[in-house]
């Protein structure tokens, strides 16, 4: 009799653990949230952090079901980063993007290098040249100089934006080597005189969007004033 006791008491505690759900996607688990051992399944009282993994856990799959882990998804994808983080760089990579994209791209004449080298005179032009501008018959007169390679530099923006430029809306533009740089000369129609003044000299090598073209044409070799 006392054997018969003793084994009723051993098989009593893994009868009732049969008839707990030990799968996660039993239906009772999936109505409760809750994972499928622990104290609460078990019929233990759980303590105060017991209690908060569940409510997390719980949060967690509702959030999951509702769509909102796709939406926390797209939202990272969104915050990706995007800028190159210099402009020259960008500028690079912008005609790279191109040129890959263009099936037509000849690779045999496509050169980068020209095209890196336009943008350090651009830089050297814009930011470290000097300027100094008078009025003429007709238009300003710009004497713009610099030492050793913004001198050069200076050279070679002049010299390539007069020759691509010249009669581009009436405008007309000379350029002429100077010791120190270069002298450049900007002739308008009457109405526009107000409008060359307050550009100066670094406003009218913007004129007309040319470059961004000006920087493929380099770059694809197609360009006689690459530098």
């Amino acid at each position: 009799m006392r054997h018969l006791i003793v084994l009723s008491l051993l098989l009593l505690p893994a009868a009732a653990l049969a008839q707990q759900p030990d799968h996660p996607h039993h239906p009772a688990m999936a109505q409760a949230g809750a994972p499928a051992s622990g104290p609460a399944m078990s019929g233990m009282p759980m303590d105060h952090a017991q209690m908060n993994h569940m409510q997390m856990m719980q949060q967690m799959g509702a959030m999951h079901q509702g769509g909102s882990m796709g939406a926390m998804h797209a939202h990272g994808s969104a915050a990706a980063p995007t800028e190159p983080g210099q402009s020259a760089f960008a500028a690079i990579q912008e005609i790279v993007q191109i040129l890959e994209a263009d099936p037509r791209t000849d690779w045999s004449k496509v050169d980068i290098e020209a095209l890196r080298q336009h943008l350090i005179d651009m830089n050297n032009v814009t930011l470290a040249a000097h300027v100094a501008g008078e009025p003429i018959d007709g238009g300003m007169k710009f004497v713009v100089t610099g030492d050793g390679a913004v001198r050069d530099s200076i050279r070679r923006m002049t010299t390539a934006h007069a020759a691509t430029m010249d009669g581009f809306g009436g405008w007309h533009f000379a350029a002429k080597d100077t010791d120190g740089g270069s002298i450049f000369e900007v002739r308008v129609p009457p109405q526009d005189m107000a409008k060359l003044k307050a550009l100066g000299f670094i406003g009218t090598l913007t004129l007309g969007m040319h470059h961004q073209e000006h920087h493929l044409m380099i770059a694809r070799g197609e360009h006689p004033h690459a530098h």
